[in-house]
């Protein structure tokens, strides 16, 4: 069976934004060669690839994250300088909220 491994997000420079996903995010670098820089959260499986070469796309990038405690986990960010989009917020469907890169990419954080 297929699994998840890597889901590429467009960037503007591939160093500039490792480093900016290990220091906001504290993820790892786990690898990184011309046009080929991954970063992941400790533990997972799935790697994003950071893709310096296609027209940026700013905006929602459809990627989530989960979290114990949104509330938390946005407050952290925030200490760390990560630009909060929109704050935690209840939705039938769940709590979550959302945060942007330096080049624009949403990401979602889903309450567990």
């Amino acid at each position: 069976m297929l699994r998840l491994r890597t889901i590429a997000v467009v960037v503007s420079d591939e160093k500039r934004a490792a480093s900016w996903y290990r220091e906001k995010l504290g993820m790892k670098l786990e690898d990184a060669f011309p046009h080929w820089h991954t970063v992941a959260t400790s533990g997972s499986d799935v790697q994003l690839h950071l893709c310096p070469d296609a027209p940026l796309e700013p905006g929602n990038s459809g990627i989530a994250f989960t979290a114990k405690d949104c509330k938390k986990e946005e407050a952290a960010l925030r200490k760390r300088g990560a630009r909060i989009v929109e704050p935690t917020t209840k939705a039938d469907w769940g709590t979550y909220f959302t945060f942007a890169d330096p080049d624009g990419n949403e990401f979602w954080v889903v309450e567990e």
